[in-house]
């Protein structure tokens, strides 16, 4: 299938690595030129560059925190001055801590709120009116399976992503006569760092190995494993893509069958 994404412009938010460095890659093998965002300079600037070694299209990376307002406005002000337009906005940020209710005072709160929440909130703000101007694109939060059912020892992913599927329902009705599409894309485990990271803590926790919570995560699937990162890009980048033209408002739940909610 044609995604009609060839010299299309997408922005990718926390692109360094795993599910934000996957997106942005396949975005550039369909032809899109990609701005990415990180914190980590040397990091973003090795998968630019291995982005643009694969393909044939313009890379820019952007060294910025998605949990501060300055740096997600200077993100799209760099994409437009550069390119002129953005036709994709992959929102994205780096996994709030995991933890329990109670092992949280109100300072972890509000700087999970900053990251999870308000880095969405700023970047659809900041490039909706760039949209409207150019008559129309999409946007695309990164959110979690936990947005339909809750995951133990995730309670800011399990409070806060929410309030961003609630956006998401919002926006669409609010910009789709713009021709904006706003979508929410929900990935279950995938063998990210953090994922990694995770099944570690756990298995500290659990006098397990890595391995054994990573096949333990697995097993809770209808397929039975934990995805590559690459099976999340693949859908997300159609999402964001002219090939979904008809689709606002939805949230695509892309986790093996993990979540038994309908």
């Amino acid at each position: 299938m044609d995604l009609q994404l060839k010299n299309k412009v997408a922005v990718v938010m926390a692109a360094s690595r795993g599910l934000g460095a996957a997106t942005a890659r396949v975005f550039a093998e369909e032809g899109a030129h990609v701005v990415i965002s990180a914190r980590d300079a040397q990091a973003l600037h090795a998968t630019a560059q291995d982005i643009a070694r694969r393909t044939e299209v313009r890379v820019l990376p952007v060294v910025a925190d998605s949990s501060k307002a300055a740096d997600v406005q200077r993100l799209i002000d760099t994409a437009v001055r550069t390119f002129g337009r953005i036709d994709a906005l992959v929102a994205n940020a780096g996994g709030p801590p995991a933890g329990r209710f109670m092992d949280f005072d109100d300072d972890a709160w509000q700087q999970a709120i900053e990251l999870t929440l308000m880095s969405a909130v700023r970047a659809a703000r900041a490039v909706i009116p760039v949209m409207q101007r150019q008559g129309g694109g999409s946007i695309t939060f990164i959110t979690s399976v936990s947005v339909k059912h809750t995951l133990d020892n995730l309670v800011f992913s399990n409070s806060l992503r929410l309030a961003v599927a609630g956006i998401v329902k919002t926006l669409a009705r609010e910009v789709g006569p713009d021709n904006i599409r706003v979508n929410l894309i929900c990935p279950g485990y995938t063998a990210t760092d953090r994922v990694l990271a995770l099944a570690a803590m756990h298995a500290q926790r659990n006098g397990t190995t890595i391995e054994a919570e990573l096949a333990k995560s697995g097993a809770n699937t209808a397929l039975g494993r934990v995805a590559a990162v690459e099976e999340f890009a693949r859908p997300c980048v159609f999402l964001a893509s002219p090939a979904a033209s008809y689709i606002t408002g939805a949230a695509l739940v892309v986790d093996g069958g993990q979540s038994r909610a309908l």
